[in-house]
C-alpha cells in the first residue's frame, strides 16, 4: 500500500499502454528508471525532512513545499537536454550550410528543376547504373518542377503574417494586461529568425527545438516584466506565442516536404493547413469546455484529469524567471546538482553515438527520465507493459507485428479516449451508476467487514 500511495500500480490504462507501445524501448525504460528513482527513492527521502527543510501541513500544490523540489530538479533535467540539444544542433546546421555554400554549383546541375525532364534518355543501350541513376534525377526533377511550379508568392505570404502579427499585438495585451504591446510586437520580430533555424534544424536532425526557443523567450519576457507586474503570466504568454509560430513553422515545413515526396501541388497543402486550422478554432474550444465542465481541472490538489507534467514544467521556468522567493531549503542545489548531471549525461551519449561504443544504447533518455518526476508511475508503468506485449509480438511474429503494431496502439489510444467521451457525457447528464467498487487494504477491509457484520440484518 506504500508503494500504491506513491503510484505504483497499473491501472489499466488503455492509452498508456498504447503509447508504450509506439514509443521506443529506450523512453518508455528511461521514463520507468525516472520514475524508479525519483518516486521510489528521492521524493520519499525528502518526505522524511518535512519540518526541516520545508514546512509541515502546507498543500500539494504549494511550490514551498516537496512540490518545490519535483518542480525544479526535473525543469533543471529538461534545460539541460533542451540546452544542449540547441547548441548541438546549431552546430550541426551551421556547419552543414557552410559546406554547402562551398560546394561548386558544377557538381549541382544534374539536379536543377528546369532542366529538361527527357535529360539522359538518348536512346542508346544504357547499364543498370545509369537507368537508376537516370531514374532518380528524372523523380527529382519531377517532383522539385511540380513544387515550384504552384509557389506562393512572397508577398502574400509576408502580408498575411504581417497583418496576423498586427493582430494579435492589439488583441493579445487586451487579454492578458501584463503583456505590452511592444512586448507582442518584439516576440513576432524575432519569431521569424528563430523560425528559420527551428525549421532548418527540423529538416536536418528531424528535432523540434520550438519549445527550447520558447523556453528561451519565457525567460526572457518574464524576467523583463518582473514578478510585480505579472511576470509569470507575461512569461508563458510569450513562451506560447514563440511555440505556436515555431511549431507551426517546423511542421508547415515537413507537411511540404511531404507534398513535394507525393507531387503535391504547395497551394493544396497550404489549403489543407487552413481548413484543418479552422477546424482547430471550433474543435478545440468545444473539447476545453467538456474538459472544463466535467472534470476537476484545477485547485492545488490536483484534478481528477490525467496529469499534465508540462503545465508545472512551464510555471515552474516562469516562476525562476522572475527570482520567485520562498523556495524550499536547497531546492536550488538540487536542481543544479541535477542540471549538471543531465548535461553529463547528454555528453556521453551524443559521444558514444559519435564513436558507436557499445553502451549508446544503454544510456537513457535525459528528458523522458526529467518526465517521470513530474507524472505519476502508474504511466510509465503502463508504458513499459506497452513495450513489454510489442517486445513479445516482435519475438514470435515479427512480419504481423511490424504491419499491424501502430494500427492496434492507435486503436487502443482511440478506443480509451472514445471511452473517457462517454464518461463525459454520463457525467454532463448527472447519470449516477449503480454499483461501485472500491479497493482497501487489508486492514482497511477487516474493520470494513467487522463494521457490516455488526449491521442487523432484515
Amino acid at each position: 500500500m506504500d508503494a500504491y500511495r506513491h503510484g505504483f500500480f497499473f491501472d489499466f490504462s488503455m492509452t498508456n499502454v498504447g503509447v508504450g507501445m509506439i514509443c521506443p524501448y529506450m523512453i518508455t525504460i528511461s521514463m520507468l528508471a525516472g520514475s524508479l528513482f525519483s518516486w521510489g527513492i528521492l521524493w520519499p527521502y525528502i518526505e522524511t525532512k518535512e519540518g526541516e527543510w520545508y514546512p509541515r501541513n502546507l498543500g500539494q500544490g504549494s511550490l514551498s513545499g516537496i512540490k518545490g523540489y519535483k518542480v525544479f530538479v526535473g525543469v533543471s533535467m529538461i534545460l539541460a537536454d533542451g540546452l544542449f540539444n540547441f547548441l548541438t544542433i546549431m552546430f550541426r546546421t551551421s556547419r552543414t550550410m557552410a559546406q554547402r555554400r562551398q560546394q561548386p554549383l558544377a557538381s549541382q546541375g544534374n539536379t536543377q528543376p528546369f532542366q529538361c525532364l527527357n535529360a539522359g534518355s538518348n536512346g542508346g543501350a544504357m547499364d543498370m547504373e545509369q537507368q537508376t541513376t537516370t531514374a532518380k534525377s528524372f523523380d527529382e526533377r519531377r517532383r522539385a518542377q511540380v513544387f515550384l511550379r504552384d509557389q506562393i508568392p512572397n508577398m502574400v505570404t509576408i502580408g498575411v503574417y504581417v497583418l496576423l502579427a498586427a493582430l494579435s499585438t492589439f488583441v493579445i495585451p487586451q487579454l492578458y494586461r501584463q503583456l505590452r504591446y511592444y512586448h507582442v510586437a518584439l516576440v513576432y520580430l524575432a519569431a521569424p529568425l528563430f523560425t528559420f533555424c527551428n525549421a532548418y534544424g527540423y529538416g536536418i536532425t528531424d528535432m523540434n527545438l520550438s519549445s527550447t526557443y520558447a523556453k528561451i523567450a519565457m525567460l526572457v519576457f518574464g524576467s523583463w516584466v518582473g514578478i510585480k507586474d505579472g511576470g509569470v503570466v507575461a512569461g508563458l504568454v510569450a513562451c506560447g506565442i514563440m511555440m505556436c509560430t515555431l511549431s507551426n513553422g517546423g511542421e508547415v515545413m515537413q507537411d511540404l516536404k511531404t507534398g513535394y515526396l507525393t507531387l503535391t501541388s504547395p497551394r493544396a497543402v497550404l489549403i489543407g493547413e487552413l481548413i484543418g486550422t479552422t477546424l482547430g478554432c471550433i474543435v478545440n474550444p468545444t473539447v476545453f469546455w467538456v474538459f472544463y465542465k466535467v472534470y476537476n481541472t484545477g485547485g492545488a490538489a490536483g484534478g481528477e484529469v490525467a496529469d499534465v507534467p508540462y503545465a508545472r514544467v512551464y510555471r515552474g521556468m516562469a516562476m525562476l524567471s522572475v527570482g520567485q522567493e520562498g523556495l524550499p531549503t536547497h531546492s536550488m542545489l538540487l536542481a543544479k546538482a541535477f542540471f549538471i548531471l543531465a548535461l553529463v549525461l547528454c555528453l556521453v551519449r551524443e559521444v558514444a553515438s559519435r564513436q558507436n561504443w557499445r553502451m549508446r544504447g544503454y544510456i537513457p533518455s535525459t528528458v523522458a527520465m526529467a518526465i517521470a518526476f513530474f507524472v505519476p508511475p502508474d504511466m510509465p508503468i503502463g508504458m513499459c507493459i506497452g513495450s513489454l506485449v510489442l517486445y513479445l509480438w516482435e519475438s514470435t511474429d515479427p512480419t504481423g507485428e511490424r504491419m499491424l503494431s501502430s494500427a492496434v496502439a492507435s486503436g487502443l489510444i482511440c478506443g480509451d479516449g472514445l471511452g473517457s467521451l462517454a464518461s463525459s457525457l454520463l457525467t454532463l447528464t448527472k447519470a449516477t451508476g449503480p454499483i461501485c467498487i472500491k479497493f482497501l487494504s487489508r486492514g482497511d477491509n477487516e474493520k470494513l467487514d467487522a463494521f457490516l457484520a455488526a449491521l442487523p440484518t432484515t
